[in-house]
């Protein structure tokens, strides 16, 4: 039941002041110039701009329009390739690196909140990853050891210890993930923001890059609000990644994830639903990913609802209705707000981070974006000051695409599907 006057913007923007747009024009000569206000553009930006560079920032829209102000708000150390498939890759050590940054990037955006005081709910809430067969469930426990061997704190539960974490009997049993966390979205993008400028770079709202031209050792960018020349240039669009940079938009995979809050709940259900206030996700091929708001008076639960890309009201549907599987005891509960956002995927399910042709880029978080997308734009920022303390395990790993792929999932749509009817079919002979 969707509430009559739903919302089809982001619950996480009630929280904080609208941004206005104060229409400046960009200066024509700076050191640096980041493309995309979201959290891999701000701590760039951030890092330069302390470190004495001129640095403006450009969005297209308003600064965090996109998925820093759209996602869940669940943080993560996940980096999808498992440690054998990352070592038949790139050898044991690079992979053994490659693992441990999803760790270093939770470790320091907790860090990173701290010192810049962002009032943005921080909090190590753990989660519960859950197990939607049985035979999920042993593929989950079987993992165990391996993850432990990686210093990931991890603990099998059974489906008669659930309900510590999550009010369902739904699934069968998972893993609790104690240091993963979550905040708000909206509150730590604008805390970044805050520090952005605090830090001396300029911020300019509805200013898209429209051409990048080298120019020797230098860059000239065209944009909405006339030429700018700068030394170097960082790409932070992500999901949403375009045609001004060509090379990326063949290597970005926009995906939609939907998301639907509900209107304020008795706290006694909300507690009943999530008794140890665990983030959420599981096992389904195509995840649901859910929690309570940060002030604990709503669910908050997304995913993808459909093959293609489809209209909010009708996502909200969809999505009241897996909820609702999960948890039966929101049968009569409204949805106030529904939204989506896009994230990004890459061929090999791996974060990226680079130059190409002198442009910098970071992108690809395969749902991993709140602290990796924070953690390599910081690291990216430090890369543009010459500084060693940018490097990471990331670094130039090649960068795949596909034959007649530009920048249009063409794909998508056939997986999903598939995906979709094979998690369906196997909840229904567990049920």
């Amino acid at each position: 039941m969707l509430s009559a006057d739903i919302k089809l913007t982001p619950l996480w923007l009630d929280d904080v002041p609208a941004l206005d747009d104060p229409q400046i024009i960009p200066s024509a000569e700076v050191d640096v110039l980041v493309i995309g206000a979201g959290y891999t553009g701000l701590n760039a930006a951030i890092e330069t701009a302390r470190g004495g560079l001129s640095t403006t920032v450009l969005d297209a829209g308003l600064p965090g329009e996109g998925c820093s102000t759209r996602n869940g708000g669940q943080i993560s150390t996940s980096v999808k390739p498992s440690l054998d498939q990352l070592t038949s890759r790139f050898g044991r050590e690079r992979a053994l690196a490659i693992r441990a940054e999803g760790a270093n990037a939770l470790q320091w955006i907790e860090s990173r909140i701290a010192s810049e005081n962002i009032d943005c709910n921080f909090q190590r809430c753990g989660r519960f990853h859950a197990a939607h067969t049985p035979t999920h469930f042993g593929k989950l426990v079987d993992e165990v050891q391996a993850l432990r061997r990686e210093a990931i704190e991890v603990e099998p539960i059974s489906r008669t210890d659930q309900r510590d974490h999550l009010g369902t009997d739904v699934y069968h049993g998972g893993l609790f993930f104690p240091n993963h966390a979550s905040l708000h979205p909206a509150r730590y993008h604008r805390g970044l923001l805050q520090s952005a400028e605090d830090a001396g770079a300029s911020v300019i709202a509805h200013c898209a890059a429209l051409d990048i031209q080298r120019e020797d050792n230098r860059f000239r960018v065209q944009t909405e609000k006339g030429t700018i020349h700068c030394g170097d240039v960082i790409v932070a669009t992500n999901g949403y990644t375009g045609p001004v940079t060509p090379w990326l938009q063949r290597r970005a995979i926009p995906i939609g994830s939907y998301i639907i809050a509900t209107e304020p709940l008795p706290l006694k259900l909300v507690d009943e639903l999530f008794p140890a206030n665990r983030i959420a996700s599981d096992t389904c091929k195509v995840v649901y990913y859910y929690r309570a708001s940060p002030d604990r008076q709503r669910v908050v639960f997304g995913g993808r609802v459909s093959a293609g890309e489809i209209d909010p009201h009708l996502s909200a549907k969809r999505l009241q209705a897996h909820m609702c599987r999960v948890f039966p005891q929101l049968q009569d509960s409204k949805i106030s707000h529904a939204w989506s956002g896009k994230v990004a995927y890459s061929f090999d399910e791996m974060m990226h981070t680079g130059t190409h042709d002198g442009i910098h880029y970071a992108m690809c978080y395969c749902g991993s974006g709140v602290s990796m997308a924070s953690y390599l734009g910081m690291r990216m920022g430090l890369k543009v000051l010459g500084k060693s303390e940018g490097k990471t395990a990331f670094d130039d790993l090649p960068f795949p695409t596909r034959p007649l792929y530009s920048g249009k999932p063409w794909f998508l749509p056939p997986i999903v599907a598939w995906y979709r009817l094979r998690d369906k079919l196997q909840r229904q002979r567990f049920a």
